[in-house]
């Protein structure tokens, strides 16, 4: 059975549950699982855990993510994007450059946002766009999310649409982001053409349609985090769980400045991932192991 991370390029039409099941098909198991969702409607990047990487995929999850769109002015949607249905219109053929421009710059570094009711948010142990089937609208507390980078620009031969590029914290929904712009700017707007082009240091580059989908090394899936290589007899000792002093990780104690304070992805000598370790008191202990069957301890270790 593979093990490691799949980047998928997700077809427009597909849920990402649908994504997932053609995987368990064209890779022949069915631990397969996906690091977050993207909406039917959306292309783009959708990183697969495949076997023992499965376990992986709460260090994807938390990436940021990048993306392109067209935000169309004028228009609001009950879902905030082109799905949905027609709630309002207005004239925004009036609107400055100069007003988008400030718009734009308020919507963009750490601020606070209202998740749509066609999300996965839970309110009340229920799920929002179970509500929102349901005909149930609840009251959503804003949330604090990142822009790191928002830029807009008006698409050739359209009026008040705009093309958009969006680099930005997970967590973050960029149709609230268009909802929002458009608001901003005295009327409304809605999300069309939604594509993910990165999750972290995953982007289009290396992804694959599901059909020729590639399994990467395991390593892949916690490449972000701070790497140590351990000696034989310290990666049997991780592959069965111990926990370690911070010296034996080779890891600084306490942290010299400017040093990861972890997690770590632990490698064996040959560059395999092992395991992710975190601190645990004055030292560190496994997160998740994901090395094979552990050899028996060297004497003195059991």
């Amino acid at each position: 059975m593979p093990d490691g991370v799949a980047v998928i390029d997700k077809p427009a039409g597909w849920t990402s549950h649908d994504v997932v099941a053609k995987a368990r098909s064209v890779l022949a198991t069915r631990k397969v699982g996906h690091s977050g969702t993207l909406d039917p409607d959306a292309t783009g990047v959708l990183v697969l855990g495949v076997g023992r990487a499965t376990r992986l995929l709460r260090y994807v999850t938390g990436l940021p993510k990048s993306y392109e769109a067209e935000i169309v002015l004028g228009i609001e949607t009950d879902t905030l994007d082109s799905a949905g249905q027609v709630t309002a219109r207005h004239d925004m053929a009036g609107v400055s450059a100069e007003r988008i421009r400030a718009a734009v710059a308020a919507l963009t570094g750490e601020i606070l946002q209202v998740p749509p009711m066609v999300s996965a948010v839970k309110v009340g142990g229920r799920r929002l766009h179970t509500l929102a089937r349901a005909g149930v609208e609840v009251e959503r507390e804003a949330r604090p999310v990142t822009v790191h980078r928002f830029e807009v620009a008006p698409v050739p031969g359209t009026d008040a649409v705009l093309s958009a590029v969006v680099d930005c914290s997970s967590g973050t929904y960029v149709r609230v982001i268009a909802a929002d712009l458009g608001r901003a700017l005295g009327g409304g707007a809605h999300l069309r053409s939604l594509r993910r082009t990165a999750v972290g240091g995953f982007g289009l580059d290396a992804a694959r349609p599901v059909e020729s989908a590639e399994v990467l090394p395991m390593a892949h899936a916690v490449q972000h985090l701070a790497g140590v290589r351990v000696p034989p007899a310290v990666a049997a000792e991780v592959a069965h769980g111990r926990v370690l002093e911070l010296v034996r990780l080779g890891v600084a104690a306490p942290p010299e400045p400017g040093a990861p304070s972890g997690p770590w992805a632990v490698h064996d000598s040959d560059g395999e991932l092992l395991a992710v370790y975190e601190r645990f008191r004055g030292g560190a202990k496994p997160a998740v192991v994901v090395a094979g069957p552990p050899t028996p301890l060297p004497e003195g270790r059991r």
